[in-house]
């Protein structure tokens, strides 16, 4: 099994004090890099083994954080963090680009070679970085089909990736129509993968919290999201040595 180098890095954002999980893989050479968005609640475990497992396939992957530190277990907690972030583009950049400030510092990162993949709220801002205009080789999306501010889905540089549950209420038809609208219309090299039956989250298993409606995990259409995401990083930003 390939050694993986795992470490805590702590970085100030949005008014908090970050604390990321940083995979690098094995080896002394620079690598391509993916930054790793968590869901609404917050970064734990399940973000950090997907960094894990990305620095096994040979990338430096950052599993960044949005709530300082914090895993809202109280879905009203995580919903008065979440869409206020959401509803603010600027702030969500201001996240993202932390994040990728603290990736691109890292010496194993090949800084031309970065890619962006993030869960829900973390998908969101993958997005808006796109938006922004960084220059990333790849953007990948699950439960984040959020559409921007209107004309700047132009600037994004690399091809989108999104993959969404059919019965997923949180992210519906209509959304969805909006999401592959913008993209079509900024002419980028865009993808929507739809998942029959999952619902919102069905990428992520069970945890200990309060259950919200429409929500659910669907082991399989999790397995295949995953990957078609390393499908899209093979595609857009391999590793090689």
């Amino acid at each position: 099994m390939t050694t993986v180098t795992t470490r805590t890095v702590e970085y100030p954002a949005d008014g908090l004090t970050m604390v990321g999980h940083l995979a690098l893989p094995a080896g002394a050479g620079r690598r391509p890099a993916v930054l790793v968005g968590p869901e609404g609640p917050g970064l734990n475990d399940f973000q950090r083994r997907r960094a894990d497992a990305l620095a096994e396939l040979g990338y430096v992957a950052l599993a960044f954080d949005i709530n300082g530190g914090r895993w809202f277990t109280d879905p009203e907690e995580m919903l008065a963090r979440a869409l206020p972030l959401l509803a603010d583009p600027d702030r969500m950049r201001g996240i993202g680009h932390a994040a990728l400030d603290v990736l691109r510092a890292e010496p194993r990162t090949d800084p031309d070679r970065i890619a962006a993949i993030g869960y829900g709220t973390g998908g969101a801002i993958a997005l808006e970085l796109g938006r922004d205009g960084v220059d990333l080789r790849a953007i990948g999306t699950v439960n984040a089909t959020t559409t921007g501010r209107p004309g700047e889905a132009a600037r994004i540089r690399c091809p989108v990736w999104a993959g969404v549950g059919s019965e997923d209420p949180i992210m519906p038809v209509a959304q969805r129509d909006a999401f592959t609208a913008e993209m079509q219309a900024a002419g980028v090299d865009w993808r929507l993968v739809v998942y029959g039956g999952a619902l919102h989250a069905f990428h992520h298993p069970p945890v200990d919290q309060a259950v919200r409606a429409g929500v659910g995990y669907h082991p399989q259409h999790a397995q295949r999201a995953w990957r078609d995401i390393v499908d899209l990083l093979a595609e857009c930003v391999p590793v090689t040595d």
